[in-house]
């Protein structure tokens, strides 16, 4: 039996062993249903070209056993909740920086599980699904340009714009692993040296997300150790990690440690659909 034979093997006794827990000990909590779900969704991000990873599919299927009308109405709770199922599968797919643009995830409810699937509450169907594309679209739906200025830490430019779904702050311009895989670019990277407070800076500190459907920047902390904040008319709004994050206003400063990032919105200077400009 070859190497891969017995990861393959040892893999299968893993998830048959995890199945049998479940079965032993009852259903997991919602949460824990859909932390485990997640998870899945991410064990399908492959290795790409120069220490990138995909995601090899724009669709996800979730079948989710809800056996009875008080169980389905406990699991809607958290799936289609504040921080919805779907909400976090594209947060972890944006963490690995791999989330395809037309991605659609879609949840069904069954009253029992199937005797091919491999866990007892839930199973997964990805595919890669042609989609017609549209040339153009309302400019209600284009992200806005976000400007920001670096006054207080020492980055790589004091000045920035861009035009895109998602902007990485951190310390240092690239984040790897052990094996020195890439992890993430930071789109603002403070200076990785002995500069007065950038070593309060985590490596992967904080992200500002653009919603489409609301037309809103939110900056969310990446599980920093300092934490991150803002900084509005004199009020300090803190920015809790694991949650939604907290919608950013034109004038605002984010606090990354000791460092500070003041923040500009123009909805007047619009750039296509993942754009991207620095200045």
């Amino acid at each position: 039996m070859n190497l891969l034979d017995k990861a393959r093997r040892l893999e299968r006794n893993i998830s048959q062993g995890m199945t049998n827990l479940v079965r032993r000990t009852g259903a997991r909590e919602p949460i824990e249903l859909t932390h485990a779900i997640v998870d899945a969704v991410e064990r399908e991000i492959q290795p790409g070209v120069r220490g990138t990873r995909v995601f090899p599919f724009n669709t996800i299927e979730i079948s989710i056993v809800a056996p009875s009308d008080r169980a389905r109405a406990r699991l809607e709770a958290i799936v289609n909740g504040e921080v919805s199922l779907r909400d976090r599968i594209h947060d972890r797919l944006r963490a690995a920086r791999s989330v395809p643009a037309d991605l659609e995830v879609g949840v069904t409810y069954v009253p029992e599980a199937e005797e091919h699937w491999t866990d007892p509450e839930f199973a997964i169907a990805f595919s890669k699904v042609a989609r017609e594309t549209v040339d153009s679209q309302p400019s209600e739906a284009l992200p806005v340009r976000l400007q920001m200025t670096v006054v207080q830490g020492t980055a790589e430019r004091w000045s920035y714009a861009f035009a895109c779904d998602r902007i990485d702050l951190g310390r240092g311009s690239e984040v790897r692993d052990s094996r020195h895989g890439l992890i993430r670019t930071n789109h603002v990277a403070f200076l990785d040296g002995p500069a007065d407070g950038n070593r309060s800076i985590s490596r992967q500190h904080s992200h500002i997300a653009y919603d489409p459907g609301s037309g809103q920047f939110r900056v969310h902390d990446d599980g920093s150790v300092h934490g991150t904040q803002i900084v509005r008319q004199g009020k300090t709004l803190p920015v809790p990690f694991g949650t939604r994050g907290v919608r950013l206003q034109s004038g605002d400063d984010i606090v990354l440690g000791e460092a500070r990032v003041r923040v500009k919105l123009d909805s007047a200077n619009r750039a296509p659909k993942h754009g991207f400009k620095q200045v």
